[in-house]
């Protein structure tokens, strides 16, 4: 299994508002692509997080393979989704691993 997880922080001049509606759209988007793309075993986008945290929204997913990552990154849904999260997050962190 192959692991995905990306975090990001809203933009600072999102208001408090703004921030939550455009989390609701990021959860939105990305866990919808999840029926469109083979090979996701599970994808969850985080958007309620703790205050002892330095990030705002977390995705956190498994796929079947590394190529099924790879398709899942090239996929329309996700490109059309990536574009709408870039255009309201900041200082994306990513980790991908490999596990049995």
């Amino acid at each position: 299994m192959v692991h995905h997880i990306v975090l990001w922080n809203l933009k600072d001049e999102l208001s408090a508002q703004e921030k939550e509606e455009a989390a609701g759209l990021i959860k939105e988007k990305l866990e919808a692509v999840k029926k469109e793309v083979e090979g996701v075993v599970s994808l969850k986008v985080e958007i309620h997080g703790l205050p002892s945290g330095n990030k705002d929204i977390g995705l956190i997913s498994v796929f079947e393979s590394e190529e099924a990552l790879n398709a899942y990154q090239k996929h329309p849904a996700h490109v059309q989704a990536g574009a709408y999260v870039g255009s309201v997050t900041y200082g994306r962190t990513c980790l991908d691993y490999i596990s049995e």
